[in-house]
């Protein structure tokens, strides 16, 4: 049977989109939440992010402001892909821009793909080009020019030594494991918690994750009782 491993990935909240892994296995992105579009790419096998960003005006805040609210929803939920092209992902716009950034070095370049149409969906092809679809019905078919952003060659060997590295560094949640949390170690991707760590934090600033901000409330009102 399948076990969950002790090595895991934690996010801020909720409501994020399915993790797309680049061609060499070597970053993974995520693209999310159900409180703005953020993306983050995550080194693999070390899990470090190497990229955060919002797509559009941040979160203002709750109640939300109706032109914060349209602008959030002119973005596709299904607008990132890893292309041909290890390190480098691609971010579909409302603008019909496909935006082409260097996870490493943060460089971004833009392609003018669809001219006043809304680019509703992004994905990439086996062959190493890109579908993309447009608000108005459109459906392009695009291929990397080799002069895009510095091509650096893909193996299989790479994504898997990258599977391997990540399998030995870690172990399986043990059969009797019932209590998920108390067998993880976690991290964001900049921070790394075990177990007992998260059992007795009771501070937190303002600057940490929300949900290790909520433990510590949590764990500092249990000591109070």
């Amino acid at each position: 049977m399948m076990r969950p491993l002790r090595r895991a990935l934690i996010l801020d909240c909720d409501g994020y989109e399915t993790p797309l892994f680049s061609a060499d296995g070597r970053h993974m992105a995520v693209r999310g939440n159900a409180y703005g579009n953020s993306v983050q790419v995550f080194e693999f096998p070390s899990l470090h992010r190497v990229m955060a960003t919002t797509l559009g005006d941040p979160n203002p805040g709750y109640p939300y402001p109706q032109e914060w609210l349209d602008q959030m929803t002119s973005w596709s939920r299904h607008n990132i892909a890893f292309g041909p092209q290890p390190g480098v992902l691609w971010i579909a716009t409302p603008a019909g821009v496909l935006v082409e950034v260097d996870v490493e070095t943060h460089h971004a370049t833009e392609h003018d793909v669809l001219t006043g149409s809304r680019l509703s969906a992004l994905a990439a092809t086996a062959s190493g080009g890109f579908v993309v679809a447009g608000s108005e019905g459109e459906l392009v078919l695009l291929s990397v020019l080799s002069d895009s952003t510095q091509s650096r060659p893909t193996s299989r060997d790479v994504s898997r030594a990258a599977a391997v590295a990540f399998l030995e560094a870690t172990a399986e949640v043990p059969d009797d494991g019932a209590d998920l949390e108390t067998h993880l170690v976690l991290t964001d991707g900049t921070g790394t918690w075990e177990a007992d760590d998260l059992a007795t934090v009771t501070t937190a600033g303002a600057t940490d994750p929300t949900w290790l901000q909520l433990r510590a409330a949590i764990n500092k009102a249990n000591r109070c009782r």
